[in-house]
């Protein structure tokens, strides 16, 4: 394992990839970060093209009644297709559905292929004529390029079906309990630098479901406005009190904590049992990236505990791949809680927990995910592992530095490039996710639909996975991608960029 005190050396290194915070990588987070409010003209008119929206949808919904609208027929014995929530679905989502959900026919490489649809009733339904698009891929989580179908990570996992099958049929309390199982659980804790670890077959499940072994009634769990709906799910099922703080605000923050050691409970003005601080390492619809330092600094002041959730950040960032702990610079010992995936810079899918033996005992006696739940099966279990082998150099190669130094690359080339074709960026500048602010839902869906045109193939986010006013496409970077397919991309958005007037950014 690298040590924290060879971490810092090694931050000296990464740092030559562009400006690290100020302070360098063990001083205080001082943001390297982007984010631009849209303009009260931009505000005004993007407030008008959803009043239209609605107002179309309504006059739709009338010519349903009347039969002059076949699709999307109104079930008025159906209280859930009554409400306005439908409504929205309805008559707004369906214009522009096509921009989701596209089915792919290969693995998640830097190319992918996008199957073709067709529809003649408004998206409502799809025909596939059988061909495909050979497309850039700039929507997944493939930040390591270990998405592969060749090569010695997939052939690793060829081995380990032919020895263990493809499933577990069983939980870990009863005869689910493979022995490479623990060999990962160790390979986990190891690498990120905690006494112990316990894996999960499912990243969502890992945050929504283990929560409650943590905090229960009587404890305080203060929570980053921006967490993924997994953390939210998890921390509404503790039965904890709640508190929300704005996103990545210190301030706010220290005044939620302060507020809470002075009041106590409600009512009983009892001290809290146990205030549990939680975030993200990179925040996957913002790009942006946790101050630790400073969070770490206020857990310590109010005898808090600390929640991180590297399912972004692990892999993605650090000298070693070691995510927001070793990127900061910070001892590992200072997180209480750290959870990762392995969907994403592992090219698997599940998730873990490290932390110190206690805690992880704890857990597993617990949770309801390890007691009841299919644990994670031998091949994902295997490219994950094979993944740690080629990160940490045991395959006798340099591949797993090579990886992680590309995507460094790539991410600062592509934002310092983005940012100067006018673009409206989100996020720090060492964050493989770029969020480029289209703000207008039409424009959102011509900026999608014209990509895929180009044979580039993106992910959009509108309301309600973001504000009202920020819709956005977000790239994600991978170390798959050479320069000449960043340059590919970047000539398509500065043509998409003139063609339908979205470079916002500040000049």
């Amino acid at each position: 394992m690298v040590r924290h005190e060879e971490s810092k050396e090694l931050s000296s290194e990464y740092a030559k990839l562009g400006p690290m915070p100020v302070g360098g990588a063990t001083g205080l987070s001082e943001e390297v970060h982007s984010f631009q409010s849209p303009t009260l003209s931009i505000a005004v008119w993007t407030y008008i093209c959803y009043a239209l929206m609605t107002l179309r949808g309504h006059i739709v919904d009338f010519l349903r009644k009347i039969g002059l609208v076949k699709s999307g027929a109104i079930d008025k014995n159906d209280p859930f297709k009554m409400t306005q929530f439908y409504q929205v679905t309805r008559n707004v989502y369906m214009l522009i559905r096509d921009c989701w959900e596209r089915p792919i026919a290969s693995v998640a490489g830097p190319y992918v292929d996008v199957v073709d649809r067709e529809s003649d009733d408004g998206n409502w339904t799809y025909k596939f004529p059988g061909t495909k698009k050979r497309c850039l891929n700039l929507g997944s989580y493939n930040y390591l390029g270990f998405a592969e179908n060749s090569g010695p990570c997939a052939e690793a996992v060829k081995d380990t079906i032919r020895k263990y099958g493809v499933g577990n049929c069983s939980s870990r309390a009863k005869y689910g309990n493979l022995d490479m199982l623990s060999k990962l659980e160790k390979m986990v804790a190891h690498f990120v630098g905690k006494q112990d670890a316990v894996v999960f077959g499912m990243g969502f499940a890992t945050n929504s479901t283990n929560m409650r072994s943590l905090v229960t009634k009587g404890s305080l769990l203060i929570s980053d406005e921006l967490n993924h709906t997994s953390l939210i799910v998890g921390a509404k099922l503790t039965g904890a009190k709640i508190e929300v703080f704005k996103h990545n605000d210190i301030e706010d923050l220290e005044r939620k904590l302060k507020n809470a050691i002075i009041e106590g409970q409600p009512r009983t003005h009892r001290p809290w049992k146990k205030i549990l601080i939680v975030v993200e390492g990179i925040y996957s619809m913002e790009g942006s990236i946790v101050k630790l330092p400073e969070i770490i600094a206020l857990k310590k002041k109010y005898k808090a505990y600390l929640y991180l959730d590297e399912a972004h950040s692990i892999g993605a960032i650090g000298p070693t791949g070691r995510g927001v702990v070793e990127y900061w610079g910070c001892d590992p010992n200072d997180v209480d809680i750290m959870m990762g995936t392995f969907t994403k810079s592992f090219g698997a899918c599940g998730g873990y927990i490290a932390a110190n033996h206690d805690i992880i005992n704890h857990i597993r006696k617990e949770s309801h995910s390890a007691i009841y739940g299919i644990p994670m099966v031998p091949p994902v279990a295997q490219q994950a592992i094979s993944t740690f082998h080629v990160l940490l150099g045991k395959d006798g190669t340099q591949d797993g530095q090579r990886r992680i130094t590309a995507l460094a690359e790539n991410t600062k080339y592509f934002r310092q490039r983005v940012r100067e074709l006018g673009f409206a960026i989100y996020g720090h500048d060492h964050s493989p996710v770029v969020p480029i602010f289209l703000y207008f839902p039409g424009k959102l869906a011509a900026f999608s639909r014209m990509l895929l045109e180009r044979k580039i193939a993106t992910v959009v986010v509108g309301f309600p996975a973001t504000p009202l006013l920020l819709c956005r496409a977000r790239i994600c970077l991978s170390a798959d991608h050479t320069r000449e397919m960043l340059d590919e991309a970047l000539l398509a958005f500065n043509e998409l960029g003139d063609l339908l007037g979205l470079k916002y950014g500040k000049k």
